[in-house]
């Protein structure tokens, strides 16, 4: 909900009020005085009576259980001054005395019956009511709570709302469980306010006897007549306002969330029930039948009732024809039959978590459970590591899982899957001596691992293994699956958007690259083959200067890609360097220059032509060689020519998808070389290639 801004007469006459209300216990206070306060409490009732009556929500009266507080001291204070002034001056306001009088008739009989049933009123039918529905509503509500948190952050993950509208209602979910709370012991306050009230009348019963007959010479009846009248008048004074309070935390607790205030959904729901009113009436009528039974009462409330019914049953049929009218209106594109109906039914999310139900620990929060947070968390950091803002990934259930299974998909497509065993922790590579567990293999860097118990995880660390808890577990999991399939993850529409913020920051080089006639579709191309060998896009603004200088000569994907790789060639390189120096291996020239000649244009692009026995040897030659530097700690790169890098790239693929293959291009001074190995064959294989 939205917040004002701090009122000044709020900050200062709110505490003063309340301090006031503890001083009236101390500091007598004149008849006139006690006059103006006990109206204000009435009015004070009143005006929160109807209030609790126009709400639409119990949340937009949120101030209440602290403004019960409130109230319950101001009539306790009330209480305890105007007992002073009884037995001081036998006279507490013309308030007091006039309930005395004119509203019991001068009977105190009389006033202590109303009295005693506005206390069982309040007491026991209200307030325990009030306090029963408050209980079992903060039980409900905090029983709720994961599942609410679950869904707004499915609605989050998903893209339904914005991280302001996700904050918006998880604070409204924590406010309503602390609202519901405070309701729950707050109406102990109305409670005990009907106990003090029926204390302080019998205590002021008798002690205005004993100060009548005892100190002011007064006989039984006068004292009486005197002192029980203004008892009696002060506890109805006390008591109608706490009545109307406790009616008030009766609405509150009991009213259901609506579009319209009590007064409304009343005329509204009885409005709708045109039969049941048509009923009553009969019914009513018939009474009158009865000998012995008024008439002219039951005549006239069964005519009300009939004419309710009728008005009721016109507003109703012109509902009927407006709704019908609308849903005949809206039923082409309702109908699941349409082809829009059909195409939305069949649109699949780019990418998809599905997680069983013995997971679900880890994404509600009541439970300390963060992998939702941490699955946000890693949308910015693979944006800030290849530049593409992938879209929401969509958390949910799926019953046909196993037990403590995962299912990661994109495009509807399951690309990767593993177990999270509940109450275990991943411990990387041997597993130390002497813990339990169960082995398995490590989903992201496909080593040796172990499940082990959660409560042997300060022992795994202490023996230096290193240990993954399950979220981290499918939140890197996750990570991998999001970097290799980045390509595929770069809709159009990302596109656009991407080009839309350059043309933002950088007006001139959206406008070049419009100038140079590339489409959108050429850019996504070009940003799907970087993204597809792992090369950030970050630097967008100088890639689209690259495209749109190059396209006034070719149009070619794979002659824009390499361009735009010659162009970022040292930040490809920096994200592949070991201690500030790169890992090299490259080809003998000899083997280069054949595997060049053996270059084919294809449809798709070059591809090397080599027999495959040549293909062979080149492919085991480069993966053997690549093994042994990885030995040392390193991985290194493979550098070629220009024309050579894209078809021998393609040609890895199959067998080293994570290896990087650059060009000589690529490299310019800045970057320090550690050339560590040549890739050499024979030159009977040579020559094969060669022709």
């Amino acid at each position: 909900m939205p917040t004002r801004p701090a009122s000044r007469i709020g900050q200062f006459a709110v505490p003063a009020a309340i301090i006031g209300i503890i001083m009236m216990m101390v500091i007598p206070l004149p008849a006139m005085i006690l006059d103006l306060l006990l109206v204000a409490n009435l009015s004070g009732a009143v005006v929160i009576l109807l209030t609790a009556m126009s709400v639409k929500r119990p949340l937009d009266f949120s101030i209440f259980p602290s403004l019960l507080l409130v109230a319950t001291m101001a009539r306790l204070s009330l209480n305890v001054s105007s007992t002073r002034l009884v037995l001081l001056d036998g006279f507490a306001g013309k308030v007091i005395e006039s309930f005395g009088h004119f509203v019991i008739g001068g009977s105190v009989i009389v006033g202590l019956v109303i009295f005693l049933i506005l206390v069982v009123i309040q007491f026991v039918v209200i307030t325990n009511g009030a306090g029963r529905v408050a209980e079992v509503g903060a039980r409900f509500t905090l029983d709720a709570m994961p599942g609410k948190q679950m869904a707004i952050d499915a609605d989050l993950s998903s893209g339904l709302i914005t991280e302001d509208q996700a904050r918006t209602r998880r604070r409204e979910v924590s406010a309503e469980a602390d609202f519901y709370g405070a309701m729950d012991g707050a109406s102990k306050f109305v409670k005990g306010d009907a106990i003090a009230g029926i204390i302080i009348t019998i205590i002021n019963l008798f002690g205005g006897f004993i100060v009548g007959v005892m100190q002011n010479g007064l006989s039984l009846g006068e004292s009486i007549e005197t002192y029980s009248l203004l008892t009696v008048g002060d506890g109805l004074v006390s008591q109608i306002p706490a009545l109307l309070i406790s009616v008030a935390s009766g609405l509150i607790v009991t009213r259901a969330a609506s579009d319209a205030d009590l007064g409304s959904d009343v005329v509204s729901q009885f409005g709708n029930q045109d039969r049941a009113l048509r009923i009553a009436a009969i019914s009513v009528a018939s009474m009158a039948i009865i000998p012995g039974l008024p008439k002219i009462p039951f005549i006239l409330i069964a005519g009300a009732l009939w004419i309710a019914a009728t008005r009721s049953k016109g507003r109703n049929e012109t509902e009927v024809l407006e709704l019908a009218a609308g849903e005949a209106a809206a039923a082409a594109p309702v109908s699941k039959d349409t082809p829009e109906a059909i195409a939305s039914d069949m649109r699949v999310d780019p990418i998809e978590l599905e997680i069983a139900y013995g997971l679900m620990d880890l994404v509600d929060a009541a439970r300390g459970g963060d992998l939702l947070d941490r699955v946000r968390s890693l949308r910015r950091k693979v944006a800030m590591d290849l530049g593409l803002v992938i879209p929401p990934v969509r958390t949910r259930d799926n019953i046909d899982l196993p037990g403590n299974a995962y299912v990661i998909r994109v495009h509807g497509v399951p690309v990767a899957q593993g177990e999270a065993p509940a109450g275990m922790v991943l411990v990387l590579g041997e597993r130390p001596a002497g813990l339990p567990g169960q082995s398995t293999i490590d989903p992201v860097f496909g080593m040796e691992a172990t499940w082990v118990p959660a409560e042997m995880a300060t022992q795994a660390e202490a023996a230096g293994a290193t240990v993954v808890d399950r979220g981290s577990v499918i939140t890197a999991h996750l990570a991998e699956v999001v970097r290799a399939n980045a390509a595929r993850l770069l809709s159009r529409q990302d596109v656009k958007l991407l080009v839309d913020g350059v043309r933002s920051s950088d007006p001139i080089v959206a406008e070049e690259l419009t100038g140079a006639g590339l489409t959108l579709a050429e850019v996504q191309t070009v940003l799907q083959a970087l993204l597809d060998e792992q090369v950030p896009i970050r630097d967008l603004v100088r890639i689209l200067e690259v495209l749109s200088e190059r396209a006034r000569t070719t149009r070619d994907p794979v002659a824009l890609t390499e361009a735009v790789r010659t162009a970022i060639g040292p930040a490809i390189a920096a994200s592949h360097m070991h201690e500030n120096r790169l890992p090299v291996v490259t080809l003998d020239p000899m083997l280069e220059h054949g595997l060049v000649d053996a270059i084919r244009p294809t449809e798709s692009g070059p591809i090397l032509a080599a027999d495959p026995e040549t293909t062979e040897r080149v492919m085991s030659s480069i993966t053997q060689a690549v093994r042994d530097v990885e030995q040392t700690g390193r991985r290194p790169v493979l550098v070629c020519s220009a024309g050579l890098r894209s078809p021998l790239r393609r040609l890895l693929r199959t067998v080293d998808p994570d290896l990087a293959v650059m060009s000589y291009a690529e490299l310019d001074r800045t970057v320090q070389v550690d050339a560590i190995g040549v890739i050499d064959l024979s030159p009977t294989a040579l020559a094969q290639t060669a022709g």
